[in-house]
Order: C-alpha cells, then sequence, then structure tokens
C-alpha cells in the first residue's frame, strides 16, 4: 500500500507512503480512496486528516508513472479530489515540507488546510510544458487571489508556507507539532456545517478583464515558443469568468491538447533525460562512493578558476596549483572579481562572498594538495603537458584520490597510463565559463573503477551539473559532434551563405548562438588548433579553408576584437564584416565554385543532420549510454533548443526517414561523402523507429 490508514480516536488519519516525495501514483490514488471509504463507514470517526510520511505531503505526480496507462487510471486524481471535496466529514490536509503540482490540487479538495512553515508550495506543471490539470487553476485562484495563483503557474516557482498564511489556502500555518496541530484543529471543526469547498468560492478581481489582457501580452512576449505559458492564462481567466464545473472542463481541453503538443513532449524528454543520465546498467545504485570534502585544481587559468567556483559554492574547499606566483595571483584575483559582481548584483550576501572567496587558496608546490581528495587538471590541451602533470600527481598524490583531466578532446585512457593508478583516472569536461554553464561530461576510460564514476556522477549533482557519461573516443559526445555541425557550416559559407545568414537561420530556430558566433566567443584559434592536428591524424577528413584563412588573418574572435565578425570595446554585439565576406567570396572564387542562394530550410538541415548523424554512430559504437545522454550534452553544454528536445528528439520528431530522405539529397552535392547515414539510423529509419 501507498497511504496508511489508522485510526485515532475519533479522528481518521491517511498518510501518503510512496517515497522519496510521495507521488500520486495508481497505487496511492486507489489506498487514499479506500481509506476514505472505512473513514466515511465508521460511525465514530469525526473527521479525517491527509498528511505524508517523510519528507513530503506530496510531490505531486508519481514520475514513475508518467507516459503509462496507470498515469490515467482510475481513480484518477479528478476521482480522489471528488472524493475528498464531496466528503460528508470534513478532511484536513496537514502540510508540511514540499507540497506541489497533483499534491496541491489533493490538498486545494480538501475542507481545510493546516501547514507547517517552510513548506515549499507550487503548481510547477508549467516547467513541463503543461497546465496543473486537476484543477490546480481553477481552485488556486478562488484562494490566493487571481495574481497571486496566476504568477504561481505561469511561473512554477514555489513559495514558502508563510508567505500564503495571510491568504485562504490556509486556516492555520503552524509552529511546533503539526500532527498535534491538525488533530486539535479536526476537533475544533468537526461539527461545523457545511463543510467549506474552495470551488464554491466566488473569485473577486475589479476590473479583471484588463489585468488578463495585459497578462496575456506579457506572458506571450516572454515565453517565445512554449504554448503551455499562455494556456495557464486561459485556464486561469476561466475561474474568473465561468462557473466551476465550466473551467474544469476548459482546463481538462487545455491539459490535453498541451500533453500532445511537441514542445511538452520535449521538455518531458529533458526532465527524463536529465534523471536518466545519472544512470549507467553496469554501475548499481548501491555502489559505495569515495568522501570527497577537499579538491586541488591544476591551473588557475579561466578554466580552472571557473572549475574552482563550483566546488566552492558547494561548500568544499578547493587549493588552486600553479608554476608561477603572477599567474597565481591573476587567477585568484579574477575568481574574486567574479564573485564581487554577483554581490553587487544582490545574488550573493557579504556572508556567502567571504565564506566562498575564503574556501579557494593558492598554492605553487604539489605537495601541498598531495591529500586532496579530488584533483582536476585544467592545463593546455596539449598532450606532452598533460602527461608532465599526471606523472607528478601520480608521485605526490595520496592513495585513492581521484585523478580527473579536464580535457576536451585528447584520450583519457592514454593520460591514465601515465599513472600507475589508471583505475582512479577520469575525464572530466568542463564547459566554458565553467562556474556557469550546466553540463559535465564525465569520460571513462577503459580502467576507470565503478566506485570512481558513481562518485564522480554524485559530485556533478552536489555542484548543480547534469553529468553525462561518455567513452573515450575523440571529442567524446559534444565535441566529436560539433566537429561535423562545424565542417557543414564551412562548406556553406563556400558554396554562397555568409556566417550571419548561417547564424541567423539557428537563431531562428531557437539555438542561443550560430555556429559562427559560437566560434567568435569561444576562440577560432581553439578549433584551428585542433584542425591543425587533424590535417596530420586524419587527412581523409575534408574542411573549408575558410576558418583558416580567417586565423590566419589574427581574427580569433571577441578576444581579440575580430573574428567572422567585427566588434567594437565594450561592445559584445556582434556586427558583419565586409573584410570576411569578401575573404569568402574570394575563396569561393578560388575553388571555381559558382555561389548560390542557400535556403535556411537547408542550412538547419545540413547543420543539425550532420550531428545526428555522428551521433548515431556513437551511440552504435556505446560511446553513449543512449539517445537522450546525448541530448541532454546538447541542451546543457551547446545552446541547443529546449522546446525541440535535442538533436535526436528533434530528429525524432521529422521523422528519421525523413532525415535519410533529406541526407540523400545534399549527398549529391559537394562534399557529398560527409552524407552516408550511420548504420543505426538507416536501420531505424528503414523500421520505421526512433531514436528515443
Amino acid at each position: 500500500m501507498s497511504a496508511e490508514y489508522k485510526a485515532e480516536g475519533n479522528i481518521a488519519v491517511i498518510t501518503l507512503t510512496n517515497p522519496p516525495v510521495n507521488g500520486l501514483g495508481f497505487a496511492t490514488r486507489h489506498a487514499i480512496v479506500e481509506g476514505m471509504k472505512l473513514a466515511l463507514n465508521d460511525d465514530a470517526i469525526t473527521a479525517i486528516i491527509i498528511t505524508g510520511a517523510g519528507k513530503a505531503f506530496s510531490g505531486g505526480a508519481d514520475i514513475k508513472e508518467f507516459n503509462s496507462p496507470k498515469a490515467f487510471a482510475e481513480p484518477s486524481l479528478h476521482t480522489v479530489i471528488n472524493v475528498l471535496e464531496s466528503s460528508e466529514k470534513p478532511v484536513i490536509a496537514a502540510i508540511h515540507s514540499v507540497c506541489m503540482g497533483g499534491g496541491l490540487e489533493l490538498a486545494l479538495g480538501c475542507h481545510y488546510r493546516v501547514a507547517s512553515p517552510g513548506a515549499q508550495i507550487a503548481l510547477p506543471e508549467v516547467k513541463l510544458g503543461i497546465l496543473p490539470g486537476a484543477g490546480g487553476t481553477q481552485r488556486l485562484p478562488r484562494v490566493v487571489g487571481l495574481e497571486l495563483a496566476l504568477n504561481m503557474i505561469v511561473s512554477g516557482t514555489p513559495i514558502v508556507s508563510e508567505k500564503l498564511a495571510k491568504t485562504a489556502l490556509f486556516n492555520e500555518v503552524v509552529e511546533g507539532d503539526l500532527m498535534q496541530a491538525a488533530f486539535a484543529f479536526a476537533n475544533k471543526v468537526a461539527a461545523v456545517r457545511p463543510l467549506p469547498k474552495v470551488r464554491d468560492i466566488k473569485v473577486d478581481y475589479p476590473n479583471y478583464e484588463a489585468f488578463l489582457q495585459f497578462s496575456r501580452n506579457t506572458v506571450r512576449a516572454m515565453s517565445g515558443p512554449f504554448p503551455a505559458p499562455l494556456k495557464c492564462v486561459e485556464a486561469v481567466a476561466a475561474a474568473v469568468t465561468k462557473k466551476f464545473d465550466d473551467g474544469m472542463k476548459l482546463e481538462r481541453e487545455l491539459f490535453l491538447e498541451l500533453v500532445q503538443s511537441t514542445e511538452s513532449k520535449a521538455l518531458r524528454h529533458a526532465f527524463f533525460g536529465e534523471r536518466a543520465a545519472s544512470k549507467l546498467p553496469d554501475v548499481p545504485d548501491d555502489t559505495p562512493l569515495r568522501p570527497i570534502k577537499s579538491i586541488a585544481v591544476i591551473g588557475a587559468g579561466t578554466m580552472g578558476g571557473g572549475i574552482a567556483m563550483n566546488f566552492a559554492n558547494a561548500g568544499i574547499p578547493v587549493q588552486i596549483l600553479e608554476m608561477k606566483q603572477d599567474a597565481l595571483d591573476k587567477g585568484l584575483a579574477t575568481i574574486r572579481k567574479n564573485y564581487e559582481n554577483t554581490l553587487k548584483k544582490g545574488k550573493l550576501t557579504q556572508e556567502k562572498f567571504e565564506q566562498r572567496v575564503g574556501l579557494i587558496t593558492g598554492t605553487l608546490s604539489y605537495e601541498e594538495i598531495a591529500q586532496a581528495d579530488l584533483v582536476i587538471e585544467a592545463v593546455f590541451e596539449d598532450m606532452g603537458v598533460k602527461e608532465q602533470v599526471f606523472k607528478k600527481l601520480d608521485e605526490v598524490m595520496k592513495q585513492g584520490a581521484i585523478l580527473a583531466s579536464n580535457t576536451s578532446t585528447l584520450d583519457v585512457d592514454k593520460i591514465a597510463d601515465f599513472t600507475k593508478r589508471p583505475q582512479d583516472v577520469i575525464g572530466t569536461h568542463f564547459f566554458s565559463p565553467a562556474n556557469v554553464m550546466k553540463l559535465l561530461e564525465i569520460v571513462r576510460g577503459k580502467k576507470t573503477a565503478n566506485d570512481v564514476l558513481a562518485t564522480i556522477l554524485g559530485i556533478s549533482k552536489k555542484i548543480k551539473k547534469t553529468g553525462v557519461v561518455s567513452g573515450v573516443c575523440d571529442g567524446f559526445i559534444g565535441n566529436r559532434m560539433i566537429e561535423q555541425y562545424s565542417r557543414q557550416a564551412g562548406f556553406l559559407l563556400e558554396e554562397g551563405c555568409t556566417p550571419e545568414q548561417v547564424d541567423k537561420a539557428v537563431e531562428k530556430l531557437g539555438f542561443a548562438m550560430g555556429p559562427f558566433r559560437m566560434g567568435d566567443l569561444a576562440g577560432n584559434d581553439i578549433g584551428w588548433y585542433i584542425r591543425k592536428r587533424r590535417y596530420v591524424e586524419k587527412p581523409q577528413i575534408t574542411y573549408s579553408k575558410t576558418a583558416d584563412l580567417l586565423c590566419e588573418m589574427g581574427r580569433f574572435g571577441q578576444k581579440t576584437g575580430a573574428g567572422w565578425y567585427d566588434y567594437k570595446p565594450g561592445d559584445r554585439k556582434a556586427y558583419a564584416s565586409s573584410v570576411v565576406n569578401d575573404m569568402i567570396v574570394k575563396h569561393s572564387a578560388d575553388l571555381g565554385i559558382t555561389r548560390r542562394k542557400i535556403s535556411d530550410q537547408e542550412i538547419v538541415e545540413r547543420l543539425i543532420y550532420s550531428l545526428v548523424n555522428e551521433a548515431a554512430y556513437i551511440l552504435e559504437e556505446g560511446i553513449a549510454t543512449r539517445a537522450s545522454d546525448i541530448d541532454m550534452v546538447y541542451l546543457t553544454g551547446y545552446g541547443f533548443p529546449l522546446h525541440t528536445g535535442g538533436p535526436m528528439f528533434y530528429a525524432d520528431t521529422v521523422g528519421l526517414p525523413n532525415v535519410v530522405m533529406a541526407m540523400a539529397k545534399y549527398a549529391k552535392g559537394r562534399h557529398g561523402d560527409a552524407w552516408k547515414p550511420a548504420p543505426l539510423l538507416a536501420r531505424l529509419a528503414e523500421e520505421g523507429k526512433t531514436f528515443n
């Protein structure tokens, strides 16, 4: 059973027992209804209390049952709420810790609500691209007012219970023992009739039409490609403009419409993808973790400093090691400045500022970091440099310390073999700026121990990163795929595009940045360095020479004030460059290419399908565990638009046979060899299947 029934004197208590957050799965819903029947059929019972065991009243729908028939099986949440609301004995919700989504809707169906301070109250459904579907949009405005309810539902942001104490949502917010207070309250109202129902309250808001119109305009402007926020406004509006039952009917229609939308499916895919990424078939959930109480970072550059900040933010002390005092001083000063900026913006208290800055110290001696539990190398991306560092770490670090490399493309197995403890070596590829970007690519070497992998996955959660595990290959998941995307971007320039046309086409789809603005931000010299290595190691791969010509002009991007675009001092805006566009046109002429007009559709397809095809190889080779892991890499590390669900989900939405058909068309053009479908992609398309 997922709910326990207990009669204590004249009061019945139904306790939800479905850890971790008492999700309202089928078994829990069924048990609540059974408990209600027992209480209603027992003449000795005069009131009923509903509460949650453990650390939540209820977090809402049971995510384990999402997308399964059980989610809508009877008794549905609507049925359960109906049973509570129509009970002839008073039902009191005793709310603590977490009361969200369906959990809040359940509480709103009770006659009374008593809460502890500090309980997180929310209807967060909009974050999954849907709206509250069990009366939340109709009942919440009736107890907290139109304006507050609309804000809560459109944003999905939690509010602590004491801030809602003066509203009709709670009859009491009580300090001290919640159940004791709930029993006292239940006895006080046991004989009071008629029983109050939230549905009977009228929403009173003067000049509501103007407010709703203003809300529609604001939400439309802010919600971008997502339909749910605007539909939330429509549903909440019905609480003022329609009878309760008609409002419920509209809420249901809008809910079912949203559940079917691509955007909601994409958000739900990302929600589950993030949870799935931390689970590996061959690493059991109960794998013992190594204690991580102190960190060392090798290198005080931009990357090293950003990495150090993640751990200080999580309250873990960090030592940064540099070879020269001036480099160390510069690195520590940059970290301090970053924290000062956050402090000035009011996003950090003075106390937190001092605590975080105080947790980061510097050293010039390897001996001083020897006792760290985890050391992360963030030095120059060169195998010779990495070799020196790892041989030294192997010599000085205590036994059991985890040795991690922040390499973005190099062979982690080779790095591990520089040590006598390859089982302790792992890749932790942070994305720049490391203190901001959510993605952490965790690279599992051939010999990486399971407890090392499990520990790093745990640490990634602690520092609020989305950890995705990759096998060892050149570029891992993200950079191996982006290379194909960059190649296509270069070919598009040769064939007739300008950098701004390519960027605008993908930015219109919702990308944070197109490939050329991204290159200017990251530094075009980094790609140049990698290509020079490729020319030697993989001479069979062709690239457009435009990027090399750009670098030969010294145009490395924002840091040099000129890249694919021109930049003005103190202004990060990208301005089209006639010098660059002339260089591209001349290069096409030198190659004997007649430039042509290229559509935005072709640009988007060539860029995204090149990612998808490479990703299919990555999946087939076992470098990534599942397609959703690849989507998580692109959603959290590469600015792929969230409403599309990532490259693999996007391809599934388009239909894999359509992707393969488009690739066959592009295979007839220049560089057609780049368009041979990966065997996995071809097979899935043939069978009418999807990646996810």
